[in-house]
Protein backbone atom coordinates (compact mmCIF):
# COMPACT_ATOMS: atom_id res chain seq x y z
CA UNK A 1 0.00 0.00 0.00
CA UNK A 2 0.94 3.61 -0.92
CA UNK A 3 0.95 6.56 1.29
CA UNK A 4 0.00 9.81 -0.65
CA UNK A 5 -0.32 13.50 0.96
CA UNK A 6 -2.57 15.48 -0.53
CA UNK A 7 -2.87 19.44 -0.34
CA UNK A 8 -6.24 21.43 -1.50
CA UNK A 9 -5.92 24.95 -1.93
CA UNK A 10 -9.17 26.35 -2.15
CA UNK A 11 -10.62 29.32 -4.62
CA UNK A 12 -13.13 30.16 -2.06
CA UNK A 13 -12.66 30.96 2.02
CA UNK A 14 -14.21 28.63 4.68
CA UNK A 15 -18.10 30.50 4.81
CA UNK A 16 -18.11 29.63 0.81
CA UNK A 17 -17.33 26.12 1.43
CA UNK A 18 -20.09 25.30 4.42
CA UNK A 19 -22.84 24.05 1.98
CA UNK A 20 -20.60 21.66 0.80
CA UNK A 21 -19.03 20.63 4.24
CA UNK A 22 -21.08 18.18 5.49
CA UNK A 23 -20.94 16.05 2.61
CA UNK A 24 -16.93 16.61 2.51
CA UNK A 25 -17.05 15.39 6.30
CA UNK A 26 -18.88 12.24 5.81
CA UNK A 27 -16.91 11.09 3.01
CA UNK A 28 -13.66 11.56 5.21
CA UNK A 29 -15.64 10.22 7.98
CA UNK A 30 -16.09 7.07 5.94
CA UNK A 31 -12.69 6.85 4.06
CA UNK A 32 -11.62 6.84 7.70
CA UNK A 33 -13.42 4.18 8.96
CA UNK A 34 -12.35 2.27 5.99
CA UNK A 35 -8.56 2.99 6.88
CA UNK A 36 -7.85 5.22 3.75
CA UNK A 37 -7.99 7.99 5.23
CA UNK A 38 -5.01 8.29 8.25
CA UNK A 39 -5.14 12.26 8.93
CA UNK A 40 -6.80 15.06 7.35
CA UNK A 41 -6.93 19.02 8.86
CA UNK A 42 -7.07 22.37 7.52
CA UNK A 43 -3.73 24.47 7.13
CA UNK A 44 -4.11 26.85 10.16
CA UNK A 45 -1.78 29.90 8.13
CA UNK A 46 -3.62 28.99 4.80
CA UNK A 47 -6.78 28.64 2.59
CA UNK A 48 -6.01 25.09 2.31
CA UNK A 49 -6.36 21.70 3.87
CA UNK A 50 -3.59 18.82 3.99
CA UNK A 51 -4.91 14.85 4.02
CA UNK A 52 -2.92 11.73 4.43
CA UNK A 53 -4.39 8.68 2.46
CA UNK A 54 -3.22 5.23 2.71
CA UNK A 55 -4.35 3.27 -1.09
CA UNK A 56 -3.17 0.40 -3.83
CA UNK A 57 -1.91 3.08 -6.03
CA UNK A 58 -1.79 6.64 -7.43
CA UNK A 59 -5.28 5.10 -9.60
CA UNK A 60 -6.58 4.56 -6.63
CA UNK A 61 -6.46 7.83 -4.93
CA UNK A 62 -7.41 9.36 -7.86
CA UNK A 63 -10.73 7.65 -7.87
CA UNK A 64 -11.21 8.95 -4.41
CA UNK A 65 -10.19 12.48 -5.21
CA UNK A 66 -12.31 12.90 -8.12
CA UNK A 67 -15.46 11.97 -5.99
CA UNK A 68 -14.16 14.19 -3.33
CA UNK A 69 -17.16 16.62 -2.95
CA UNK A 70 -14.68 19.86 -2.69
CA UNK A 71 -13.67 18.65 -5.76
CA UNK A 72 -16.99 18.22 -7.02
CA UNK A 73 -17.89 21.34 -6.34
CA UNK A 74 -15.40 23.04 -7.70
CA UNK A 75 -14.13 24.87 -5.03
CA UNK A 76 -10.51 22.82 -5.12
CA UNK A 77 -8.45 25.11 -6.95
CA UNK A 78 -5.32 23.40 -6.96
CA UNK A 79 -4.38 19.76 -5.70
CA UNK A 80 -0.91 19.24 -5.24
CA UNK A 81 -0.31 14.94 -4.44
CA UNK A 82 2.89 13.47 -3.10
CA UNK A 83 3.46 9.78 -2.66
CA UNK A 84 4.93 9.59 1.32
CA UNK A 85 7.35 6.87 2.45
CA UNK A 86 7.28 7.85 6.37
CA UNK A 87 10.71 6.80 7.70
CA UNK A 88 10.91 8.66 11.08
CA UNK A 89 9.23 9.65 14.02
CA UNK A 90 7.19 8.93 16.76
CA UNK A 91 4.10 7.31 15.11
CA UNK A 92 6.43 5.26 12.73
CA UNK A 93 5.39 2.50 14.19
CA UNK A 94 1.40 3.56 13.76
CA UNK A 95 1.63 4.34 10.06
CA UNK A 96 3.78 1.39 9.10
CA UNK A 97 3.16 -1.21 11.24
CA UNK A 98 6.49 -1.75 12.93
CA UNK A 99 9.20 0.51 14.75
CA UNK A 100 11.30 0.08 11.44
CA UNK A 101 11.36 2.51 8.71
CA UNK A 102 9.56 1.67 5.26
CA UNK A 103 11.55 -0.45 3.19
Amino acid sequence: MAKFVVEFQYNVDREGRQHLYPAHAENLYDLAERGILLLAGPLADSNAGLLLYEVEDRAALQQLLDEEPYVKGGIVAETRIGEWAPGKGSRIEALNGSGRAAA
